[in-house]
């Protein structure tokens, strides 16, 4: 999943013979799962159609502030354009647009939705040769940068004049990966490494049957999701849930049974740069599991069981600069027990539930955690959906290692 998903993108498009690649960078958007509007300047309708933009796009194109063919005249509000959009991307922009944009000129629709825009504003240069190396298109540039503006480097080729050299817009393909990098790049966890574990672990019986509990997952997928948002590249070690995740920095690693999730958590966190381990993995296992169904026969049926390994305490003795988050899952005492898993397993901060606090615990979209840290502050936090705990704690973790 891109980092686009579900942004919502503001696409302008000036009076340029490259403003035929605006279809393809509308469907890319679109692709990487953003929304897409589009506002033309009333001269790039000459080389694409708003029929064609409003088609890829799936909304209506504005070109001027109101629809002179519609005697129910509505005023198309640029302010309004302006806020709703998280991106402003300008591709083409030509000479003349960029001129007016950085004076502050204000003779169109899409100047005025510029001047109203609160979001970052992308422009990609699309001009021929000797227009491009003129020094009042580079005082634009400069003007542009200077108010937060984003350049997005035009390439070299055959132009339409048939000169070869700077000026051809970047290519569509271009455009989507330096705005996906450049948001990336201004994310906290971008190039770290976070390992994370959700769900169940199902300890056999015999072919047929297991030991589980009723994790669904929920939790650990929407951390995973909040640290993937953050820019972290996400390894996601999973037991059985019907949970799913789609996102390219997510990769997502299905094991069954706790010896399964212990060694795939080893295998990845000696690279990891944080690991929360949300998993509700079984402290126990059966001693012997059956190779054939086991036989309804007696009244009784007894299971020896043994322990599992301790996969967060195994990692706590082992950790070098790993920051380490534990769950602490309690019925009674649950801060002197929280606690206490805090310092025996060596932990950074440990997320205490209680089964105690309505809409808190397994299977459902809540959850009410406490956070304690390793200075021993205690931060109680609301009932909230788990989505939103997700961002919490990873803000939790971003003040603690910036502290």
């Amino acid at each position: 999943m891109s980092i686009l998903k579900d942004k919502n993108i503001l696409l302008g498009i000036t009076a340029g013979i490259a403003a035929y690649k605006s279809a393809s960078l509308v469907r890319l958007f679109i692709k990487a799962g953003a929304n897409v509007k589009v506002v033309m300047t009333p001269a790039s309708k000459d080389f694409i159609t708003p029929l064609t933009l409003s088609t890829l796009s799936k909304n209506p194109v504005y070109s001027s502030f109101v629809d002179e063919d519609d005697d129910n005249q509505v005023w198309n509000n640029h302010v309004d354009l302006g806020l709703w959009a998280d991106l402003f991307i300008i591709a083409p922009a030509t000479a003349n647009t960029m001129a007016k944009m950085a004076n502050g000129v204000c003779d169109n629709m899409l100047l005025a939705t510029y001047l109203s825009a609160k979001c970052p504003v992308y422009f990609a240069p699309a001009m021929d040769l000797d227009m491009y190396k003129h020094k009042s298109t580079k005082t634009s540039f400069d003007k542009l940068a200077s108010f937060g503006n984003k350049l997005i480097p035009a390439g070299t080729g055959e132009l339409a004049s048939g000169l070869v050299g700077e000026g051809r817009m970047a290519e569509p393909e271009d455009i989507v990966a330096f705005v996906e990098k450049d948001i990336l790049d201004q994310l906290p966890l971008y190039g770290k490494q976070i390992l994370i574990t959700a769900g169940p672990t199902y300890e056999a019986l015999d072919p047929v049957r297991f030991i589980g509990n009723h994790s669904s997952g929920k939790m650990g997928f929407q951390i995973a999701i909040a640290a993937a948002n953050l820019g972290a590249e996400v390894v996601l070690v999973t037991g059985p849930t019907h949970q799913s995740i789609q996102h390219s920095l997510i990769e997502v690693k299905p094991v069954v049974s706790a010896e399964e999730m212990y060694n795939e958590v080893h295998k990845h966190f000696k690279t990891s740069d944080i690991a929360i381990l949300s998993a509700a993995v079984a402290d126990y296992r059966p001693k012997t599991v059956a190779n054939q169904k086991i036989k309804k026969k007696d009244a009784t049926f007894s299971i020896e069981l043994e322990k599992t390994k301790d996969i967060l305490k195994s990692l706590g003795q082992i950790k070098t600069d790993q920051f380490l988050v534990g769950f602490a899952l309690e019925t009674n005492n649950e801060l002197e027990h929280a606690k206490g898993k805090l310092k025996s397993k060596n932990l950074d901060l440990i997320v205490l539930n209680s089964l105690q606090d309505k809409g808190a615990g397994f299977g459902v979209s809540t959850n009410k955690v406490t956070f304690i840290t390793s200075s021993n502050e205690v931060i109680e936090n609301k009932l909230k959906s788990k989505a939103e705990v997700a961002k919490d704690l990873m803000q939790q973790i971003l003040k603690q290692l910036d502290a």
